[in-house]
């Protein structure tokens, strides 16, 4: 559920383009494109290792920002539970601003956000529409 291709299945409007991949799936140096605003996003899965729940990537938004992204799940009886940290870089001007607007109250605005996204597809098999 957490790699470019099946999070298309739960995230609306995103649509990566796989640049390299071997399954087709999330896997170490899988490369993919996401077009968010203001640049083009590049991704880079650096580890996958799914006996452990874990998944690590890299973002470089050009001329924006290099970000590295890490979730952890840890897996109950009752469900599941994420741990999930971004560490933003900037490359330049607009990196700033995009990382000053990155506040506390963003991320868990931001958070939340993709957590009923996909718990609304674990429960319906269907995209929460916005």
């Amino acid at each position: 559920m957490l790699c470019p291709v099946r999070e298309a299945d739960w995230i609306e409007d995103l649509n990566p383009d796989v640049v390299f991949s071997n399954s087709g799936i999330e896997e170490p140096d899988c490369v993919f494109l996401t077009g968010r605003s203001p640049n083009n996003a590049i991704w880079y899965i650096t580890r996958h290792e799914p006996e452990s729940s874990f998944v690590e990537m890299t973002k470089i938004t050009p001329n924006v920002t290099a970000c590295r992204l890490t979730i952890q799940l840890h897996l109950w009886v009752s469900g599941s539970t994420a741990t999930i940290t971004y560490t933003h870089m900037s490359l330049g001007p607009e990196g700033d601003a995009s990382i000053d607007a990155f506040t506390e109250d963003y991320y868990i605005r931001f958070m939340r956000d993709w957590e009923a996204q996909i718990n609304h597809y674990l429960s319906h098999g269907s995209i929460l529409h916005q």
